[in-house]
């Protein structure tokens, strides 16, 4: 079925091959003058028909007549398409298309999403309540039509094709999620963004063991499956049901009053170079630091307060979410 924005280009491209070829059939064939020829086109399309040489001969007629017939049927057309663009909302449509596309092409440090199924909706949820930007791609136009309605930036197309992850600014996002149903596809979108930007952070949904290796050599940072993450939940619920607790305090968005969080150290910190002792982060913060996880990505739990705080570390913290908002002010994190 054609859209309308169909018909308008072709009403409006034939619309404009008999206005010129019209001007100049009368030029010729009636001995017009340009101007002439151009008013009548005019005129005559438009059905007014103020004027014309008396005496024209059978050729100029008939020309008119079929200046008249494709004229109009042509402006018809054309005007057709607008009503139909303006009772479809395909004007409303585009307008928001595009201003959805300037949002995009604003983002820095977004999340993209590909496939917004039950771990997208729930991953989205996650990020809303902390306030992460985020761009979901789709290429189903129900998903997305969805995603869009609760205000989300969303875009519908197939992930796989590189273009897609183009539109989401790939080159300005953060982290890509991968969370397709298909392992196969997943593998597909790793390698192409991974292709695209060699320095973004991957994380990709599996649900095959087999597939694990596949991703990790398309480029993926982390691989998440989502019945092996499911499995060690419930053996903690019922082999360690508190760890459960404070596991699920932590993972739930809705318990923002708590938060496991880590904290990059920049060289500028005033941290740097001092000792965890030293920091008085727990004194001046009422915060726990769980462990640091070194330039070279070791991890160290429960350090010692001897240990010395470096530039880039990572900190991770546990405590009331205003005081690691503190932290993170009075440290410029």
């Amino acid at each position: 079925m054609r859209t309308p924005l169909h018909r308008i280009r072709v009403g409006a491209l034939s619309l404009i091959f008999v206005f010129v070829f019209s001007i100049i059939g009368f030029h010729y064939l009636g001995g017009y003058g340009w101007l002439e020829a151009t008013w009548m086109v005019v005129i005559t399309i438009s059905t007014v028909g103020f004027s014309e040489k008396p005496g024209s001969s059978d050729a100029v007629q008939i020309l008119t007549m079929a200046v008249i017939l494709l004229g109009v049927t042509s402006s018809v057309y054309t005007f057709g398409g607008f009503i139909q663009l303006l009772l479809e909302g395909e004007v409303e449509r585009a307008f928001g298309k595009r201003k959805m596309t300037n949002e995009i092409n604003r983002l820095k440090s977004h999340i993209i999403i590909c496939g917004f199924g039950r771990l997208g909706h729930d991953l989205v949820r996650q990020l809303q309540h902390r306030g992460i930007k985020f761009i979901i791609v789709d290429k189903d136009p129900e998903r997305v039509r969805e995603a869009q309605e609760l205000n989300m930036l969303a875009i519908q197309g197939d992930a796989t094709v590189e273009r897609t992850l183009e539109d989401a600014n790939l080159a300005n996002a953060r982290t890509l999620v991968t969370a397709l149903p298909s392992d196969a596809e997943n593998v597909f979108i790793t390698l192409s963004a991974r292709n695209l930007r060699p320095d973004i952070q991957i994380i990709a949904k599996s649900e095959r063991e087999n597939s694990c290796q596949k991703l990790r050599q398309a480029g993926a940072n982390k691989i998440v499956m989502p019945h092996r993450v499911g499995a060690q939940q419930m053996e903690r619920m019922i082999t360690r049901p508190s760890t459960a607790d404070l596991v699920e305090l932590f993972a739930e968005a809705t318990h923002l009053e708590m938060e496991l969080d880590e904290l990059l150290i920049p060289e500028s910190s005033a941290l740097v170079g001092s000792s965890l002792g030293e920091s008085k982060i727990k004194e001046q913060f009422n915060l726990l630091v769980v462990g640091i996880k070194d330039e070279r990505g070791e991890f160290h739990f429960n350090p010692n307060p001897s240990v010395k705080i470096n530039r880039d570390d990572v900190l991770l913290v546990m405590g009331n979410v205003e005081d690691i908002n503190r932290l993170k002010r009075a440290q410029h994190i």
